[in-house]
């Protein structure tokens, strides 16, 4: 270069000009260079320190999506078109659309009674009236009947220029195990609302029924070693058993009552001849009445009927619907008797001639301590037993009747 540069300004004094300008050229060219070079190397490094942040946040994103179990999706109001972008929703056969799914074929798929109700309030956001939406409905799984329970909300996320939305973005979660605990919580408060209202009933109940029969065993025992008559006597013992009877009567209807629940799993189901048990209720109640004004009539079709059931647990059924009867009904008859229902249910029966039962009270006097005329003594527990126990046998409990031609109850239990 020196040589060149002596020899230039040996030969052409011009020329030295030009290449010290050259030189020049080249070295701010070279400075620009380096400083654009340094300046694309800050700026790809910024993106990449920008890019990992996204790839970050996209990961704490997906996690926190995964772990509240949340599906996410976007409508287009203008088209009126859904997409699901993420599902991280617990459970089996949740609904999702394909992509670009028309929004009117979503309706179908939300159980009948809260269709409506979600798509008035979808409507509401897709117009812009309202820019929040949060809804609780009910999803059906198949054709079956099967649903599900789900929470969605969603919100604006892009207008035009005239202000009307033209994207909406949303969430959605099943909350199967929510409802469940509601449920269980209702059902829990349900339970405690009637243990209390049946410690009433208790208290408001027993403490007559229990006392009318035992003040008179105590007062009529009293009365015996005083009493000189021999008639007059057995008049005493005659009303001392009959209120021990009564009494007794009580005590078992308590202990039934309270046995109820706890043996609702313990049945012991055999091979029972029906006819056989009813003829031995019908027995041991014939009795007990005066043929002069009233008459016990069986109807059995059948000599024989073979059904498997819990023998105890029937018996103490029927027999508190023969009670029933026998204490609302002064003359006329007592019909115990079955016939076999389509051949695949057989239906046992009491009918009697008493005051009857009006139509409001026909099934509140299955509940325990109910008593439609409380000048009749009774502790209201006979009928909820028989059904406590129809119920644990798979079978069903009804009574028909009006009042001032009798009653008809019936026990409905399949034969197999």
């Amino acid at each position: 270069m020196i040589g060149l540069l002596l020899y230039t300004q040996t030969e052409n004094t011009y020329l030295v000009p030009i290449l010290w300008g050259i030189g020049i050229l080249l070295l701010v060219l070279l400075i620009v260079t380096a400083f654009l070079q340094r300046r694309s190397g800050i700026k790809l490094k910024n993106e990449l320190i920008e890019l990992d942040k996204a790839r970050q946040s996209n990961i704490e994103y997906e996690f926190i999506l995964r772990a509240m179990k949340i599906a996410t999706w976007h409508m287009d109001p203008i088209k009126r078109l859904c997409s699901y972008d993420d599902d991280f929703r617990n459970g089996k056969n949740s609904y999702t659309t394909t992509p670009d799914t028309p929004i009117d074929m979503m309706w179908e798929y939300l159980e009948k009674s809260d269709s409506e109700r979600v798509k008035a309030a979808l409507e509401e956001l897709l117009t812009g009236r309202t820019s929040f939406y949060h809804q609780v409905y009910r999803v059906k799984i198949n054709t079956a009947g099967m649903m599900y329970w789900e929470e969605s909300y969603a919100t604006i996320a892009a207008r035009d220029d005239e202000g009307h939305p033209t994207k909406i973005v949303g969430t959605s979660m099943r909350i199967d195990e929510q409802k469940k605990m509601e449920i269980d919580l209702i059902n829990a408060r349900n339970r405690a609302e009637e243990s209390d209202r049946l410690k009433t009933a208790f208290l408001a109940n027993m403490g007559h029924e229990i006392r009318t029969p035992l003040n008179a065993i105590v007062g009529f025992a009293d009365l015996l070693p005083v009493v000189e008559s021999e008639e007059d006597r057995n008049q005493l013992i005659e009303q001392i058993r009959m209120n021990n009877h009564k009494l007794l009567q009580i005590i078992d209807g308590l202990v039934s009552m309270s046995k109820v629940e706890a043996e609702a799993k313990s049945l012991v189901r055999s091979q029972t001849d029906v006819v056989s048990l009813l003829k031995q209720i019908a027995d041991s109640f014939a009795p007990l009445m005066d043929p002069s004004v009233l008459v016990l009539i069986t109807e059995f079709p059948y000599p024989e009927l073979m059904i498997t059931t819990d023998a105890a647990k029937l018996t103490e059924a029927v027999h508190n619907l023969m009670e029933n009867a026998l204490k609302f009904t002064d003359k006329g008859s007592i019909t115990l008797g079955y016939e076999l229902n389509e051949g695949d249910h057989l239906r046992i029966f009491v009918r009697d001639t008493g005051k009857g039962i009006a139509e409001q009270d026909q099934q509140r006097i299955f509940e325990r301590f109910v008593k439609v005329d409380e000048y009749i003594p009774g502790t209201g527990l006979g009928l909820s037993v028989a059904k406590s126990h129809i119920n644990n046998l798979g079978g069903q409990i009804g009574v028909e009747s009006k009042l001032g031609k009798g009653s008809t109850f019936w026990i409905e239990l399949p034969l197999v």
